[in-house]
């Protein structure tokens, strides 16, 4: 029963996002895209997830592992799209798929996005050529 109800949610999940497909992320505006995010004057890396996706689950261990490694010279932010509480998040990023990455400079323009698990050095590779951009 419960399997039934996690793929359930996850073709409702897909449906719902399909709905902003037509719209291209635009990568030229630093707008934020929710309260705080990007973060201001810091390269942000940004996981769009849930805490019960088994991709999402391998991401966890990395995103701290960035995070610690980072403080103080970039922001690592998980964000949990099917808890209630952050249900709209996924359409503002312009999310299909789970878990997706996204990196966003200094200035708050996207430079990096991929869907699915992503290996350390893959994000480590992004965050470091930011941070070498003054």
């Amino acid at each position: 029963m419960k399997q039934l109800f996690t793929v359930t949610t996850l073709i409702l999940f897909s449906l719902l996002s399909v709905v902003g497909c037509s719209q291209a992320a635009d990568s030229s505006k630093s707008t934020e895209i929710v309260p705080g995010i990007p973060v201001k004057n810091t390269v942000t890396l940004v996981d769009l997830g849930a805490k019960t996706c088994i991709p999402c689950k391998m991401m966890a261990p990395i995103l701290e592992e960035l995070r610690a490694e980072y403080k103080g010279k970039a922001e690592v932010i998980f964000i949990d799209v099917w808890d209630q509480a952050n249900a709209g998040k996924a359409k503002n990023f312009k999310v299909f798929t789970i878990p997706t990455q996204i990196v966003y400079d200094r200035s708050g323009k996207e430079s990096f996005r991929h869907e699915g698990f992503l290996e350390k050095k893959a994000l480590q590779e992004q965050l470091d050529k930011l941070l070498a951009v003054k």
